[in-house]
């Protein structure tokens, strides 16, 4: 409990500290390949993605947790989770930062990574 303690609240954090924060926390529960991607100028529903996968249901639903967990400790509750009773994809949405943690094969099927960077491509063409 005392580590804790000494942990920066997110409840304020800047959006790309909280993404980073949430990165952090996948990461040591053993996410794998995890990416902070900004999409404000992609989507209005938040400024960061954070995806991850997980090797199984159960590591998916223990990543989610403890993002849900670390984030609370740190004063910060998602303002909704989705996916709960899934087990391939689950969402946590904190408002600036939404949290994406998919199994490998829905990670595949619905491939946001692809998706928001062709985006970016796209629009910066356009400039």
């Amino acid at each position: 409990m005392e580590e804790n303690m000494n942990l920066t609240p997110l409840a304020d954090a800047e959006p790309k500290a909280l993404a980073d924060a949430i990165a952090e926390i996948l990461d040591n529960k053993k996410g794998k390949d995890i990416k902070v991607m900004p999409v404000a100028d992609k989507t209005d529903i938040a400024d960061y993605f954070v995806l991850c996968s997980g090797n199984s249901n159960t590591h998916i639903r223990t990543l989610a947790d403890e993002v849900e967990f670390q984030a609370g400790e740190r004063g910060l509750a998602p303002l909704s989770y989705e996916g709960r009773g899934n087990g391939s994809w689950i969402l946590l949405d904190y408002g600036v930062v939404v949290v994406h943690v998919f199994s490998r094969e829905a990670r595949e099927f619905y491939n946001l990574d692809k998706l928001y960077r062709e985006k970016r491509q796209d629009s910066e063409s356009a400039e």
